[in-house]
Parts: C-alpha cells; structure tokens; sequence
C-alpha cells in the first residue's frame, strides 16, 4: 500500500515557476514507477510525465517537454516536478501517482495509486 500526499500548488503569473512536491508513506516507494498527471476542467485527466523505479528513466507529454523536471528521491520517499515557464493552458488540478512496476507507463489505468491533487493556476 502507498499513500501519496501533493504539495506545492497555487497561483503564479505566466512565465513563472513552481515546485510540486509528492510524499509517499510505506516501504515500496523505490519499487514504483511515479508519474504526474493533470486534469483541467471539463477535460479528461492527463499524462504529464513519469519516473522510472529507480529515477534513470523520465519521459514528457510534449506539451511540457523542456519547462518540466520530474525527480524523485528515493531515500526520502519524494517525488518532484519542476515547473518553468509556466503558460495559463498549465493551469489544472495535479495528481500525484504511483504503479508497482520498474518501468514507466503512461495510461492513468495503470496506475494503482492516486494522491489527492494539488491545484496550479497560471494567470495571463
């Protein structure tokens, strides 16, 4: 069992950056792949992008390919997702999650755990 908690949301002007962060309790944080998704209103929830068990393996959506950083530490049992130039089509409630597997996935329906998100607004 994993329990995932965000962090690190709120409101920031166009261009700006934020910092999420995601906790997980319990032992296997190290043998999960972790990924961030978001979902805006009305629309269907998305794959922003994903880490690999052990933080070799990252991969982007590409509508946030080079403004994004995805990191994790697996000693503290932290997930991280760097924000840079942010645009108000960002704007959206980001999920944290997590699947039992080494390798990274992209389909929400692989994921077995779900923190409860954290809102990130980018005004114009």
């Amino acid at each position: 069992q994993v329990q995932l908690v965000e962090s690190g949301g709120g409101l920031v002007q166009a261009g700006g950056s934020l910092r999420l962060s995601c906790s997980a309790s319990g032992r296997t944080f190290s043998s999960n792949v972790m990924a961030w998704f978001r979902q805006a209103p009305g629309l269907e929830r998305e794959f922003v992008t994903a880490i690999s068990s052990s933080g070799a393996s990252t991969s982007y959506a590409d509508s946030v390919k080079g403004r994004f950083t995805i990191s994790r530490d697996n000693a503290n049992n932290t997930m991280y997702l760097r924000m840079n130039s942010l645009k108000p089509e960002d704007t959206a409630v980001y999920y944290c999650a997590a699947a039992p597997r080494f390798s990274i996935v992209k389909k929400k329906d692989d994921y077995t755990y779900w923190g409860q998100g954290t809102q990130v607004t980018v005004s114009s």
